[in-house]
């Protein structure tokens, strides 16, 4: 009897691991269902089967783009100043962080419109170096994501994938020749003072595209 002993025994622990195994495994069941939420496909929890409504989105974001850019925005030659004494001092205090390229800074300047390229005007702001040129984009073409990355609000884990973030950027950039430059004729801007509250990635100090978000003729 003695020498089957070592046997039962061993058989006895691997039973117990057995069971040990088991029950774990029922507790991690039950966790799992106890943390699943059901969700009913087309309710307002289903999230992933909702399509990104470019149109509505930049209904609804523009206006607080918009509002931040102005809240934010410097004027351009205490922005010049700040930026020629030291450009990653001045990124630091008047940007956000945009991209890893440049941070988006925004400003607010008045100046005269000078050639126009593509629907690109030249600014020429009273108490700026020669040296530094500034540019503000009119359309019909807006290119660039500036208004989507200005605020620091908006980012890619808002959004379902790749696409959709780079619409929203589109979105916003359309809704604003919406409300701001259909209120222009941005064909004859030449020659006019222009009141400008915009925003531009600082990536060179000398060249400044202004993507606006307020824009004024007389």
């Amino acid at each position: 009897m003695s020498a089957m002993t070592p046997s039962i025994k061993h058989q006895g622990k691997r039973g117990m691991r057995v069971v040990i195994g088991i029950v774990l495994l029922a507790i991690l069941l039950i966790a799992m269902a106890m943390s699943t939420k059901i969700v009913k496909i087309g309710s307002g929890a289903d999230t992933q089967t909702k399509e990104f409504e470019p149109e509505a989105y930049g209904k609804k974001q523009f206006p607080k783009t918009q509002a931040a850019i102005e809240k934010r925005a410097v004027d351009a030659a205490t922005l010049a100043a700040a930026i020629a004494k030291d450009q990653d001092a001045a990124g630091k205090q008047y940007g956000i962080a945009g991209g890893g390229i440049g941070p988006e800074m925004s400003v607010k300047f008045s100046g005269v419109a000078g050639k126009e390229d593509s629907g690109v005007y030249e600014v020429k702001v009273p108490g700026l170096p020669d040296s530094l040129v500034i540019r503000v984009q009119t359309g019909p073409a807006i290119n660039g994501t500036d208004l989507r990355d200005a605020t620091g609000d908006i980012s890619f884990g808002q959004f379902t994938n790749q696409i959709d973030y780079q619409n929203a950027g589109y979105a916003i950039n359309t809704e604003m020749k919406k409300q701001v430059l259909s209120k222009v004729d941005t064909a004859k801007l030449t020659g006019k003072t222009v009141d400008v509250v915009g925003v531009f990635q600082l990536i060179n100090p000398n060249g400044w595209l202004i993507t606006p978000v307020k824009l004024d003729a007389k």
